[in-house]
């Protein structure tokens, strides 16, 4: 009993022991586990590299900028697309030594879910607002998904070495539009490092250490995995009770399966093993897990041999709102693209497939997106890391058709759309959007949205010279390119954030795409009727500029049922048929070109028209 007594007066006094760090039983106090959240564009990203130079975890000569940012394409689109964590060693100014678990979050409103499974993972957040910028769209957002996890929230005002900065009327739209404590307000550059040292300060002082029992049986959740081809599936967790060393069995809750650890260790800038995790640390385990379905984020890890009580909450289930298909371009990458899909939904909770087959294009998989740049990231990562070349189709939403026969039918693809002779009435989701914009924009974005069916508009002044617009939008006409269009007319100002709100009831046709008269059926589009031609005159004007000319005329339809809505040609190549004639008879060189019209014709019934991967893309983009 007086050694345990001598042992807490010995910590509290901050004297060093010689004991490893993973087995003090009172460490977790000098935990902090945190996470940065902010509108796109806020610098999140900035903020964690000072850091990071500021605890001296990595040399002048392998820093590089956006150092957490480890795809390639975060780096070209300069967005954070995984959220990713980093362990930093810190000494306080009173001499303590912290262990700080940072996690740096997505910004974008399609990457909200990586930001809500980072936030369960932490104590504490630092919600980063732009100087010049002020509250955006997100910045709410992504403060009412910290007031959900219950954390420890300090506001920080980035950027203030801007020239448009205005720090002062920042602090008051933290105070009066987020009702956060002024005092607690942290003034900082993470481009030139000023105030990023007071940061730190202020997050080892607000907040909390982590809750939980070293000695407990284990109990870790599941939040992050990547797979590796050399070691399997290595999982992402936070520890909240019990400890967890190489060679002890784990059990995954969820599905009953059962691995031996090979190594446990934190997240440095790169993994840094260690001999064991407990409650409080956020870490990795890897087990050998080839099964990629085995491992689940939200899932709870156990001791096969000393079993927690009762899982974990987990996450809520993703609600995905756009979908498209994915095909490969050659049929014998089919397979590959499945395990792909796997292996990606590992690293990405939010991507949901099932098998798809289309006459077209053969065997694919249709896929659930949290939004269109979702999509695009899910193309590109599977074109890079995979090396699959890959066609999409249009994507679409979800539709809740009622028939006659008194029976509900959800339909998110176009090939199965009912007999409209069946339908008695169709509802497409609405969403409830916010854009803060600057008020002089305020013309221009109700006109937008007015074009893109809005309704029940409504708007307020949080500051002056700056409207909140509020509007209910199908989601139909957002995933398209209205976020594309919002940046345009606002120069860039305006901010955008969404939430599913309902269903109304809606015209909805399906709008098929013929090409020499055959139907493309991977082009074909669930859309509503005042929308039907116009959008079939786009698909037909770009198939035109992509699919090339043939020896034979081609038409190129869109068509709603047997009527036809829009329509263009692609003029046939002509041969010089004449051209060895000279002179003579009219009639000769008359019987040549009757001739060269009778075998077109033929060919124009028994010819294929090959459709390139790039007509199909381009479909997908929207009129500029």
């Amino acid at each position: 009993m007086l050694e345990g007594v001598t042992f807490f007066i010995l910590l509290c006094c901050h004297t060093t022991l010689s004991v490893p760090a993973h087995n003090k039983r009172f460490t977790m106090k000098t935990i902090r586990n945190f996470s940065i959240i902010a509108h796109i564009d806020h610098g999140k990203s900035t903020l964690a590299d000072r850091m990071i130079q500021l605890c001296q975890q990595v040399s002048a000569r392998d820093f590089h900028d956006q150092l957490l940012d480890s795809m390639d394409i975060e780096r070209e689109r300069g967005i954070t697309i995984k959220s990713q964590t980093i362990c930093l060693p810190y000494v306080a100014e009173d001499g303590q030594k912290y262990t700080l678990n940072l996690v740096d979050t997505p910004g974008h409103v399609d990457f909200s879910y990586e930001v809500s499974r980072a936030l369960s993972s932490c104590e504490g957040a630092l919600i980063l607002v732009d100087a010049a910028q002020g509250v955006q769209a997100q910045t709410l957002a992504n403060l009412y998904l910290a007031m959900e996890n219950d954390l420890a929230i300090i506001p920080v005002i980035n950027k203030i070495d801007l020239p448009s900065a205005e720090p002062e009327k920042v602090a008051n739209q933290i105070e009066e539009d987020l009702g956060l404590d002024g005092d607690l307000i942290q003034l900082c550059s993470a481009k030139t490092g000023e105030g990023v040292k007071d940061i730190l300060e202020a997050i080892v002082k607000h907040v909390p250490p982590p809750q939980g029992d070293p000695d407990a049986p284990l109990q870790a959740l599941i939040f992050d995995a990547n797979y590796d081809p050399f070691r399997g599936t290595i999982i992402s967790c936070r520890i909240i009770n019990g400890t967890v060393k190489s060679n002890d069995i784990i059990y995954f809750m969820s599905n009953k399966a059962s691995y031996r650890v090979e190594e446990v260790g934190i997240f440095r800038v790169i993994k840094e093993p260690a001999k064991s995790l407990s409650a409080g640390q956020v870490g990795y385990i890897i087990a050998g897990v080839k099964t990629i379905t085995d491992t689940r984020p939200g899932d709870t890890i156990t001791l096969k041999e000393n079993p927690c009580a009762k899982a974990l909450k987990g996450f809520k289930e993703v609600q995905q709102v756009v979908f498209s298909s994915i095909y490969p371009i050659s049929t014998d990458e089919y397979e590959d693209l499945g395990t792909a899909l796997e292996k990606l939904q590992l690293n990405d909770a939010a991507l949901t497939f099932q098998k798809d087959s289309s006459a077209a294009l053969g065997f694919g998989f249709r896929c659930g997106f949290l939004g269109l740049l979702h999509l695009e990231v899910v193309q590109e990562r599977l074109e890079r890391e995979f090396d699959i070349s890959l066609i999409l189709t249009v994507p679409s939403v979800k539709y809740i058709f009622y028939l006659k026969n008194q029976s509900i039918l959800e339909v998110d693809n176009p090939a199965h759309f009912p007999d409209p002779m069946q339908i008695d009435r169709v509802e497409e989701p609405f969403i409830k959007a916010t854009i803060l914009l600057p008020e002089r924009y305020m013309g221009v974005v109700m006109t937008l949205c007015m074009e893109r069916r809005g309704e029940n508009t409504s708007y307020h002044y949080p500051t002056p010279g700056r409207i909140e617009f509020s509007c209910e939008l199908p989601l139909a006409e957002v995933i398209y390119d209205f976020y594309d269009k919002l940046k345009s007319v606002t120069q860039g100002y305006g901010s955008f954030d969404y939430e599913l709100y309902d269903y109304r009831k809606s015209d909805l046709v399906k709008l098929d795409v013929l090409v020499n008269g055959e139907i493309v059926d991977a082009l074909s589009q669930l859309v509503h009727e005042s929308k039907a031609r116009a959008r079939g005159l786009h698909s037909c004007e770009r198939l035109k500029e992509e699919i090339p000319r043939q020896m034979f005329k081609i038409a190129i339809q869109a068509a709603i049922g047997g009527s036809v809505v829009a329509r263009t040609n692609i003029s046939a190549l002509r041969k010089d048929v004449t051209a060895k004639c000279y002179g003579g008879d009219i009639s000769r060189k008359r019987k040549l070109l009757e001739k060269q019209k009778a075998g077109k014709k033929r060919m124009k019934t028994v010819g294929n028209v090959d459709i390139p991967q790039q007509a199909f893309l381009a479909v997908l983009k929207s009129e500029q």
